[in-house]
C-alpha cells in the first residue's frame, strides 16, 4: 500500500490524560416502599429484600423529567468541577427512557445547561451506559476534541415497567447522576474493557416493539421486560473477569482498590462479583440499590455520590466501575474518584 502523501494533520489541545473533575446527583421526591409497591404486586417486603436486597425506590413526578433530572444532576457536578458550562465541549447523555426518537435530550440538556459551544448526543447500552460514556469521554479529552465532557447517565424506568407485574415492577427506580470529565497530568481513568453478547439480545428488552404496537395499538403498550434468572447467570460470574480484565488494564490488582462501584442491578449479583473477585473486606462496596433500586444508566453515578458523600470511598480514591445490561451490553474502567 503506498504511502499517504499531503499535508500534515494538526490535533490541537491534547491533553496527556483525563480524570473525573466532579460528580453532581438527582434523586426525585418521592419515595416509593415495598409495602406501598406490594399493593399492585403480588409480593412482600421480605420476599423483595431476600430476592434483590431493596427496600424502596424513588419515581419521579410530572415534572421531574428526564431533562428536568439530568440538568439538576448536571449543574451539581459543574459546581463540583468549578467548570463553567460554555467550557463543555460534548455532553452525553446514557439513557434508555428518552421518550422521543429524535432529537436527542443531550441536545435540550445541553441548551438548558448554557453549553452553548458543546456538541450532544445520546447513547443506548441500558445499563452499562454510564461506563460507556465515561470512556467516550476520556478518549475525546485524550484526543483534543473536547477540552471538557459532561457525561450524565439519567433515567425515568417508571414509565417503562408495569407496574402490575410481580418479576419486574420492585426493580427499577429513576434519578440521574453526571460527572465531568477533563486534562489531568496523570491518568485518572484507565482503559476500557467492553462488548456486548448479542446472542442474548432478549434476555432484558420490551414486551413488544414499537413496531408491532403502531400496527395494533389497541394491545397494551410495551414495557421492559427481564429473563431474571439468565441475567443474574450472566452477571454473576461473566462480569468478575471483565472486571479483572480492567483492573489489569490499568495496571492495579484488587488490593489496591479504595472502592467498588458496580452497577446497581442487584444486592445478590453484586455479593456473588465481590466473592468471584476476591475483594479485599476493607475495601467498600457500592450497595445503594436498597434505597435507590436499579436505575440502568443512573446507578454508577448514584452510588459514587453516596459513597462519597457518607465517606465510604475517599475523595481521590481509586474506583473499579462495571457497567452490564440490556444487549447484553457491558463496560468496566478504573477511575480516580473526584
Amino acid at each position: 500500500m503506498p504511502a499517504l502523501t499531503g499535508r500534515e494533520i494538526a490535533v490541537p489541545n491534547q491533553a496527556p490524560h483525563a480524570q473525573i473533575l466532579g460528580l453532581g446527583v438527582y434523586r426525585p421526591r418521592r419515595v416509593v416502599t415495598n409495602e406501598e409497591l406490594c399493593t399492585w404486586i403480588d409480593s412482600s417486603d421480605e420476599w423483595i429484600r431476600s430476592r434483590s436486597g431493596i427496600t424502596e425506590r424513588r419515581w419521579a413526578e410530572p415534572d421531574e423529567t428526564l431533562a428536568a433530572m439530568a440538568v439538576q444532576a448536571a449543574s451539581e457536578a459543574l459546581a463540583d468541577a468549578r467548570i463553567a458550562a460554555s467550557d463543555v465541549g460534548c455532553v452525553v447523555v446514557a439513557t434508555v427512557t428518552h421518550l422521543e426518537q429524535t432529537p436527542s435530550v443531550a441536545a435540550l440538556i445541553a441548551h438548558q445547561l448554557g453549553a452553548v459551544n458543546a456538541a450532544a448526543f445520546d447513547i443506548s447500552a441500558g445499563c452499562a451506559g454510564f461506563c460507556h460514556a465515561v470512556a467516550l469521554g476520556r478518549d475525546m479529552v485524550h484526543g483534543g476534541s473536547a477540552g471538557y465532557v459532561l457525561v450524565i447517565g439519567a433515567e425515568r424506568l417508571s414509565e417503562f415497567i408495569d407496574r402490575h407485574d410481580r418479576a419486574t415492577a420492585f426493580i427499577f427506580g429513576d434519578g440521574a447522576g453526571a460527572v465531568v470529565i477533563g486534562p489531568a497530568q496523570r491518568p485518572g481513568i484507565g482503559p476500557v474493557v467492553w462488548g456486548a453478547d448479542g446472542g442474548q439480545y432478549g434476555v432484558i428488552g420490551q414486551t413488544r416493539d414499537w413496531k408491532a404496537y403502531m400496527d395494533d395499538p389497541t394491545g397494551p403498550r410495551p414495557f421492559i421486560q427481564m429473563s431474571g434468572q439468565q441475567v443474574f447467570r450472566w452477571a454473576s460470574y461473566e462480569m468478575a473477569p471483565v472486571a479483572n480484565r480492567a483492573l489489569q488494564a490499568a495496571g492495579i490488582t484488587v488490593n489496591e482498590l479504595d472502592a467498588f462501584i458496580p452497577h446497581q442491578a442487584n444486592m445478590r449479583i453484586i455479593d456473588t462479583m465481590v466473592k468471584a473477585l476476591k475483594l479485599p473486606g476493607d475495601v467498600p462496596v457500592a450497595r445503594s440499590i436498597a434505597e435507590m433500586g436499579n436505575t440502568s444508566a443512573a446507578s454508577i453515578p448514584l452510588a459514587m455520590e453516596q459513597m462519597r458523600r457518607t465517606g465510604k470511598a475517599p475523595r481521590g480514591g481509586t474506583a473499579l466501575l462495571v457497567g452490564f445490561g440490556a444487549g447484553l451490553s457491558y463496560a468496566a474502567q478504573v477511575v480516580t474518584l473526584p
